[in-house]
């Protein structure tokens, strides 16, 4: 038998699968930078209709693969414009992405060395025991709405959840204190992710999905999170008695800012990380304002709401009497258009300014803006904490109650809007937000945070030293 050569100078190749939605793609999208800049060849694998989307918001080369790192798509299994499109693709996950994964991996010229997958493709789990490579999940979630999923079982097992009928929602049992999750004491059952909610199990979908995913899950002992340990250390601490290996890496923006100062990375210029085009003349607009004088409205890439509802944000922001940026995709409200009423388009005219997206890390940047109005997805929720600017809270699915938990009761930085929005209460807290004495302790507390951050992601921070550590524990899978 001929003598084996082994090459010791062979780079690292990871392997980064996102969940098919805005903010999973952009997180992954930034952790692949970070760890492309310390030597490590990335593969990043989208679905077709993402990086059709990628393509189209930052123009037809701005994904041209560069030395070390390249793009790969899987069909979504699901055709362009199915209703419920996320929801179908979701479910097409479960049965459809494994063998297509499975084939790009066999045609990939040089060996992997570790697959990334996101916490919601359970399917990664598979593919790894099937390639015998090492596999590490990273939830780009905090780290409490990380446990809030991962025991999931626990509150099976003790017959909390699922819910046994509609009458759950409005009868006070939502208010049911868990003390069997560590690290979440005094959390209510309203508190965690909104995987709960269902009452038609097994035949829920995202429920099921939520399962699925948990239970692949349980089977890595490399766990990533969007969060720094300052933040939630409590919940950090669980985890890791939990998990052989947790690596807290966020936010990952303020990673990548010394970064982008160099030369050498904007041969990389991934635009914005964003599905959808964004408009620039909301930063000229900010420009204009005083400091702090503008509430920043966005709620987030998946959220779909009734025209109603739309109404009721638009009276209230614009009775406020404050200047707002609000953001309004093309599909945010339900089967039509924001179409507004002339009274109220006056008014949104004098005081507002809509656009269908935004750099929204450089707008919550803007000195001018003095608070968010959001729905408290996790990358929103972070990025306005980065910025140091509080927050307005109306949270409607998924991780985002646990957020809001975190948000308005142990960090201190928001006030939750009801469910059932009204224009008198979005005007009056809007109030209290921009020039109220409660908006000034929270933009106070805001900014606290923020310095913490700095700290964290700076030389010697724990989450600049958590990466340095996730890219060394890499190159050690490499060599064995």
């Amino acid at each position: 038998m001929g003598t084996v050569v082994v090459n010791t100078q062979r780079k690292s190749h990871v392997v980064f699968v996102p969940y098919p939605a805005q903010s999973h793609i952009k997180c992954m999208l930034k952790l692949a930078r970070l760890l492309h800049h310390k030597g490590l060849h990335i593969t990043f694998v989208n679905t077709e209709v993402n990086q059709k989307q990628l393509l189209n918001s930052g123009g037809a080369n701005s994904l041209d693969d560069e030395p070390g790192f390249q793009f790969k798509t899987i069909p979504d299994g699901v055709p362009e414009g199915t209703p419920n499109f996320m929801y179908a693709v979701s479910a097409s996950i479960l049965i459809n992405f494994l063998d297509p994964f499975l084939d790009i991996m066999r045609r990939l010229e040089s060996p992997v060395t570790c697959i990334i997958g996101d916490g919601m493709m359970p399917f990664t789990v598979d593919a790894a025991e099937k390639l015998k490579v090492p596999i590490m999940h990273f939830w780009t979630f905090s780290a409490c709405a990380f446990m809030g999923y991962y025991e999931a079982p626990t509150l099976i097992e003790k017959g909390l959840i699922p819910l046994k009928d509609e009458s759950c929602m409005t009868n006070g049992y939502l208010d049911t204190v868990i003390d069997c999750i560590p690290g979440l004491e005094g959390f209510r059952l309203k508190d965690i992710p909104a995987y709960i909610r269902p009452t038609r199990y097994p035949n829920d979908a995202d429920y099921d999905y939520v399962i699925q995913s948990i239970k692949a899950t349980r089977k890595v002992p490399n766990i990533i999170l969007h969060t720094f340990e300052e933040l939630e250390s409590t919940v950090v601490k669980a985890i890791q008695l939990m998990i052989p290996r947790v690596y807290t890496i966020g936010p990952l923006e303020l990673l990548l800012n010394p970064i982008q100062l160099e030369q050498e990375t904007k041969k990389l210029d991934i635009k914005g990380y964003s599905l959808w085009k964004e408009e620039d003349g909301c930063l000229k607009w900010l420009e204009s304002k005083e400091p702090h004088s503008v509430i920043y409205v966005n709620f987030g890439s998946l959220i779909s709401f009734s025209l109603e509802q739309v109404l009721e944000f638009g009276w209230g922001l614009a009775n406020s009497n404050h200047y707002f940026l609000w953001i309004i995709r093309p599909d945010l409200v339900i089967g039509e258009s924001a179409a507004f009423p002339p009274e109220l388009k006056k008014m949104i005219n004098e005081r507002g300014f809509i656009a269908s997206w935004c750099s929204q890390e450089e707008v919550l940047k803007h000195p001018s803006v003095g608070g968010f109005l959001t729905h408290c997805g996790w990358g929103s929720t972070i990025e306005s904490l980065s910025a140091g600017v509080p927050m307005l809270c109306w949270p409607y699915l998924w991780d985002q109650p646990t957020n809001c938990r975190q948000m308005c009761k142990e960090w201190e930085v928001g006030i939750e809007i009801d469910s059932n929005v009204n224009r008198d209460q979005v005007e009056r807290l809007t109030r209290e937000l921009i020039g109220g004495e409660k908006g000034k302790r929270m933009r106070s507390k805001a900014i606290e945070w923020k310095k913490k951050i700095e700290i964290a992601t700076g030389p010697k921070g724990s989450s600049y030293l958590n990466i340095e550590k996730l890219a060394n524990d890499i190159n050690m899978f490499s060599r064995k």
